[in-house]
């Protein structure tokens, strides 16, 4: 069997990282690699998750970029990373330290210099920012939450669905770090977007997403424009934050395939 690409797929706040399970199904059929290690501290399924939240707390950026840095250095080539929300910032940083092949970034969260802050994304954060204590906390989002955060462009029904399967606690350091990112010059939240060498990197956005709206995703392209390394633009007009996980998922992944292939990886 000839040697597969690995692809490491990474997720963001709230999800555990097995609602990737049907993105790496298809992504091994297409003939790649692939894994979906979670966050430090994140447990083997949803429902310890939710009984153990103290076991993901206070993780922050940098953990979490150290933690998949030491897995990508476990393998014998660079991988494709694919993130959604945090998980693409996550896949964003690692990308500028030349530790990925390329990346997919899905509905990431903004990274340092991104200056739009609309109002529905200050909504959907603040049931972790109202409380600062919540630093070193880890937080759950109630079905309504998540309903306005991620499930807004489904059906309430197919929303509350998601959020019964995938939905867990939450480390709130990550989002404290991101919001002082732009008044901080040591921001764990920074990028090498200037990164000439890296590998491509293709942002995704949601049209309809309450959480990463496409302000954000724009206003990061922007911030790669003084690297000639292949930055690309995706938009799904009338998709969600949801939009790797509820029943449009295949388009999406379909169109990460189909972009990876057109750079030959």
């Amino acid at each position: 069997m000839p040697d597969r690409t690995p692809v490491v797929f990474i997720h963001g706040l709230f999800l555990h990282a097995s609602s990737w399970a049907p993105w790496q199904e298809l992504f091994e059929q297409a003939g790649y690699s692939t894994s979906a290690p979670g966050w430090p501290g994140d447990p083997d399924t949803v429902e310890e998750a939710r009984a153990h939240p103290e076991a993901i707390a206070n993780h922050g950026i940098d953990d979490v970029v150290e933690h998949y840095a030491g897995i990508i250095g476990a393998m014998d080539r660079k991988p494709i990373l694919v993130g959604h929300s945090f998980g693409g910032m996550i896949a964003q940083k690692l990308l500028g330290m030349d530790l990925a092949a390329a990346t997919v970034a899905v509905d990431a969260a903004q990274i340092k210099g991104v200056l739009p802050l609309p109002l529905s994304s200050l909504r959907v954060t603040f049931p972790v920012f109202k409380n600062p204590a919540n630093a070193h906390r880890a937080v759950s989002l109630t079905a309504e939450q998540f309903r306005y955060g991620f499930g807004n462009a489904i059906t309430e029904q197919e929303s509350q669905e998601l959020y019964d399967r995938w939905s867990m606690p939450a480390p709130g350091k990550p989002l404290f770090e991101a919001a002082a990112a732009n008044f901080n010059p040591h921001s764990p939240a920074k990028v090498d977007t200037a990164n000439e060498v890296r590998g491509p990197l293709l942002l995704i956005t949601g049209g309809k997403d309450h959480t990463v709206p496409e302000a954000i995703t724009r206003a990061t392209l922007k911030q790669y424009r003084h690297s000639a390394a292949v930055t690309d633009i995706l938009e799904f007009p009338d998709r969600a934050h949801s939009l790797t996980i509820d029943s449009g998922w295949r388009e999406v992944a379909d169109s990460s395939l189909d972009w990876l292939h057109k750079q030959s990886l």
